[in-house]
């Protein structure tokens, strides 16, 4: 296993998030865990992107196939971020049971591909599709803490991400659950990982959904009570308009 990697990859998220709690000391040290957690979810996906789509080899026909080097870069990059980030959240205690699981279960993944030296294009292809929602995520925080949620750049965030988490996450990440369990190469503990992921994944899915719901409701409820003042104002013009005639 690329020992070396994985704790250069450490070491290098704990120094970004040390120089950002210098540089922000009077936001906490949330603000600073969440734009290295965003800076991580760009990298990686752009690096997941690349190993999937561009070298190779195509996850849906090839998985358990021998890890090649860009895929154990990726893998090791993601690996030192998920260490540091397991560390932050114990030592803060910000995030709930099924957040602890998802990271837990991420990062036993990896550790097991790198360990094994196989299944690293699915687990690539897996990473790309649980990170590519993330810099939503935490642009809709960043929005919340400086007070510019409740907008159109607001709603367009939430949209985006519930669409891209239905997409990418469920729709393909189905495709990519059946393909690793009827291949005949994907060892048995890889199966089972990724069926804990799957299964955490539409844990997600239902509480965006609810939340999505939530939201339509208010919003709803909202554009009905704005229209029902329109009209009354409206309607006491005409009756001011009446009464000077």
């Amino acid at each position: 296993m690329p020992v070396l990697e994985v704790v250069c990859s450490l070491v290098g998220w704990m120094c970004l998030y040390m120089s950002l709690c210098y540089t922000f000391s009077q936001r906490g040290p949330e603000w600073s865990c969440r734009l290295v957690t965003l800076s991580h979810g760009v990298v990686i996906v752009l690096l997941t992107g690349y190993v999937v789509f561009v070298d190779g080899p195509w996850p849906f026909t090839h998985a358990g196939t021998e890890n090649t080097e860009l895929q154990i870069l990726a893998l090791a990059v993601c690996l030192g971020y998920f260490m540091f980030d397991i560390g932050w959240c114990v030592c803060y205690r910000t995030e709930g049971p099924v957040m602890m699981a998802h990271h837990a279960a991420s990062t036993l993944g990896i550790l097991v591909a790198l360990a094994m030296g196989e299944s690293g294009c699915e687990t690539c292809g897996v990473i790309f599709g649980s990170e590519i929602t993330n810099p939503l995520l935490q642009t809709r925080w960043f929005l919340r803490k400086l007070g510019l949620y409740e907008s159109l750049l607001g709603d367009a965030v939430d949209l985006l991400f519930i669409l891209l988490f239905a997409t990418v996450r469920v729709g393909a990440g189905t495709v990519m659950f059946y393909c690793e369990l009827t291949s005949p190469r994907t060892s048995l503990i890889m199966k089972l990982g990724g069926s804990a992921m799957y299964v955490l994944a539409w844990v997600f899915m239902v509480d965006i959904a609810r939340f999505g719901y939530r939201k339509s409701k208010a919003k709803y409820k909202k554009w009905m009570e704005n229209h029902m003042l329109k009209e009354n104002n409206a309607e006491k013009l005409v009756e001011c308009s009446d009464k000077r005639d």
